[in-house]
């Protein structure tokens, strides 16, 4: 664990989603308040929208490349990027959402479910964001 992971994971447990968590973990030193970063990054949460595509948390990642190197034009953003997501690959079989937590289909309703001790069970999220926090700081701050 680091002062990244630490942090994505407490924002993860105290009710934030995935996306919110990661970039809102890095956020801070990078120029952005905490607030800023979790009003952000809260629709993509959940898959985007809580439709289980595109881990959230591997969305807060992504963004975070902009954060960090502004000046990146796309092509160099988009390989840190893809840099970010082979460090994730190596602790998590997908980037995709419902594929993460063994889902065959997108959820119907938009309705997060309540944060209780059996969801952290049933959930690999925490896990995930941590994963997330480490492929980013690996790649982003190395």
């Amino acid at each position: 664990m680091s002062k990244y992971s630490d942090r994505a994971v407490e924002l993860f447990m105290e009710g934030k989603n995935c996306s919110q968590a990661v970039f809102a973990a890095f956020a801070p030193d990078l120029g952005l308040p905490e607030e800023t970063a979790l009003a952000v990054s809260i629709g993509l949460g959940g898959g985007v929208g809580r439709m289980r595509e595109v881990c959230g948390a591997v969305s807060g990642s992504a963004m975070l490349v902009g954060l960090r190197f502004p000046d990146l034009d796309k092509a160099a953003a988009y390989e840190k990027v893809r840099m970010i997501i082979d460090e994730f690959k190596k602790t998590n079989h997908s980037i995709v959402c419902k594929e993460l937590l063994g889902l065959s289909k997108a959820e119907k309703s938009s309705v997060p479910e309540a944060r209780t001790s059996e969801y952290y069970q049933k959930r690999p999220c925490v896990k995930i964001v941590e994963d997330a926090a480490l492929a980013t700081e690996k790649i982003l701050f190395a």
